[in-house]
């Protein structure tokens, strides 16, 4: 198959047979594809026979040439293939869209009195964490639940150090009061090691400790502690039934495959020390023609390699490279790592449960997908437009009463929301409250990037609100020389009520009000409630994270022991904005003039 540019047969001559990874380049510096092989000559050699599929074809036709990174083994390409492919997005390989790290359940196990939280991120704490959990809601579902059954505080370290008086959790009896001594250590450690026991899974031991205490509690004439014993052992029995997998105690994932008009869905169900803590569906990016196998593969490879792998993993189909697959994550895991899909029994029940759940979410996105492609061709019929809009953005403002401004832009195309496009913008230097200096700085901020081929223009520009507005941000899109976008202006109605919308277009001498059953309608609210969730929720984070902060940090030549000093010489916070210059002035390590900049900063604020 000749090529433009680009000698296939001088390179394939020169190339190694050992095994490593392949890069495929176009003339535009753009990686096509990634690959690994064992044998790279052979490999390679594949894409430049005759009986290739279309979507190969077009592949091999664009490339300009081909780089090389040989390696030891088979393995080493394996996982080095995974890194290229999460860091360059090729466009013809399969690209797992899930950057987040998932939750965990985490015991400072280093402290005097443990305690349980949520963790996500880097697992760098002294500690154990137990996961990983499929959402944020089954992981504080099981601490929730932990809470119940083992009073184990779940308290942050600040406020666990800062207690004179036991909280309300002690009082509603979720907690057994560590931080003012309330439980002798050898009773909060014996709730912390059943704490761990029901989390690896060890639910019958747990009972049989339980049940001894309650005995020996009877024996002692401790009736009403017997009777928490007693309590604790039924919700854990209730639990146990309503938990566990039937006939399964380890750990172990169960992988299923949908494809259908290009479009795939893999839904992995999580079995952790014979629990089922539920089930996450995935929507890679697939290339046209993308074999199953292909997919699943890739997908396999893409996942584990940077998690804590089960001991087995039960796919919906099998793999060719099944045996690279299960050496590679057996290293990384350090214990053996089985994948499989033939089963029976049981495990067949639940291989048969994820296929299902695979076909009907796979169904309800492609739904989802028309259902948004009609919408936005009803907007273009709506908004008189000569073209289809391809990109359509949103931007919205959220504060305070002028506190913690903050700006959204969220991005929609025919298929639904962009949400690696979304962008906020802290927003500084204006008069608080200023709705129109907030958007004309979101705007300069985004649209600079836009005017230096940093970001794509959209078709359509939604701005939440009336002319007044629209004529605002036009103005502000002409200074910045913008042209060639469609700007609407969403105004709420009468009443402001869903439904009774004003779109207004620059130009126009009355507004647009389509009826409440309008697809365009229904696009507009969503892309303009999709803005206004962003927005606040950006705003909240913004100004939690402000109101945490101690007016004391934000003062030059006040560190860490001084804070702690002037606290607790006044006893708190409170009385130390009430304190005088010379009152300051009296404590250890503050002088005259640190005193009247604590002072001022607390009484100047305005």
């Amino acid at each position: 198959m000749p090529l433009s540019g680009f000698d296939h047969k001088s390179f394939i001559e020169s190339l190694t047979t050992r095994p490593g990874v392949y890069r495929m380049i176009d003339a535009e510096e753009q990686v096509l594809y990634v690959g690994k092989a064992k044998n790279l000559k052979k490999r390679v050699s594949s894409y430049f026979t005759r009986s290739l599929n279309r979507r190969i074809q077009l592949m091999v036709s664009q490339i300009q040439r081909i780089e090389i990174a040989v390696t030891h083994t088979e393995a080493e390409a394996l996982i080095l293939e995974n890194h290229l492919i999460k860091s360059l997005k090729p466009k013809y390989n399969v690209l797992l869209r899930d950057d987040k790290s998932y939750p965990y359940i985490y015991l400072s196990s280093d402290l005097d009195y443990p305690a349980l939280s949520f963790r996500r991120g880097s697992r760098l704490g002294k500690g154990r964490y137990f996961g990983p959990y499929p959402s944020a809601g089954s992981t504080r579902d099981t601490l929730q639940l932990l809470q119940k059954l083992f009073p184990v505080r779940q308290c942050e370290e600040g406020f666990y150090r800062n207690r004179s008086r036991a909280c309300l959790q002690y009082q509603i009896k979720r907690c057994t009061g560590p931080c003012v001594g309330l439980v002798e250590p050898s009773d909060y450690a014996a709730d912390v090691r059943h704490a761990v026991m029901f989390l690896e899974g060890k639910t019958n031991a747990v009972v049989d400790d339980l049940v001894k205490c309650m005995e020996r509690a009877s024996e002692a004439h401790a009736f009403e502690q017997a009777a928490i014993y007693r309590d604790q052992i039924q919700t854990l029995r209730r639990v146990q039934e309503r938990q566990y997998v039937s006939g399964e105690r380890g750990d172990l994932d169960i992988v299923a495959l949908a494809k259908k008009g290009g479009s795939a869905c893999l839904q992995v169900f999580f079995i952790r020390s014979g629990r089922n803590l539920g089930n996450k569906a995935f929507y890679p990016l697939v290339p046209p023609n993308a074999s199953d196998e292909a997919v699943l593969s890739a997908f396999v490879s893409q996942y584990y390699l940077e998690k804590p792998v089960p001991s087995e993993i039960i796919l919906s189909r099998s793999l060719e490279d099944v045996g690279l697959i299960e050496e590679v994550l057996s290293r990384q895991a350090e214990h053996r790592v089985r994948v499989s899909c033939r089963v029976r029994g049981e495990r067949a029940r639940w291989l048969k449960m994820a296929k299902g759940n695979a076909d009907i979410a796979l169904q309800a996105k492609l739904n989802a997908r028309m259902d948004m492609e009609g919408r936005v061709q009803a907007l273009q019929q709506a908004l008189d437009l000569q073209a289809l809009p391809e990109r359509m953005e949103c931007f919205d403002i959220s504060h305070t009463q002028g506190e913690s401004t903050v700006a959204s832009c969220v991005v929609f195309n025919e298929q639904g929301p962009l949400k690696s496009d979304y962008r906020r913008f802290n927003i500084e230097g204006i008069t608080a409250g200023d709705d129109y200096a907030a958007m004309r700085q979101a705007l300069e901020r985004r649209y600079r990037r836009i005017k230096r081929g940093e970001v794509a223009l959209p078709d359509l520009l939604l701005i939440d609100g009336g002319k007044g507005q629209l004529t605002a941000v036009d103005g502000i899109l002409q200074e910045l020389g913008i042209s060639g976008l469609t700007l609407v202006g969403v105004a709420k109605g009468a009443d402001r009520k869903a439904g009774m919308e004003q779109l207004f277009l620059l130009g126009a001498k009355s507004p647009i009000i389509l009826p409440p059953d309008s697809p365009a309608l229904h696009l507009i609210q969503q892309i303009r409630d999709e803005a206004h969730r962003f927005a606040i929720t950006a705003h909240r984070q913004r100004r939690s994270k402000s109101r945490k902060r101690s007016v004391l940090e934000e003062i030059p030549g006040i560190g860490p022991k001084r804070r702690q000093r002037l606290l607790k010489q006044f006893g708190g916070l409170q009385e130390l904005t009430r304190a005088g210059v010379e009152d300051l002035a009296s404590v250890e390590g503050i002088n005259h003039v640190l005193a009247e900049q604590i002072y001022h900063a607390f009484h100047d604020k305005d």
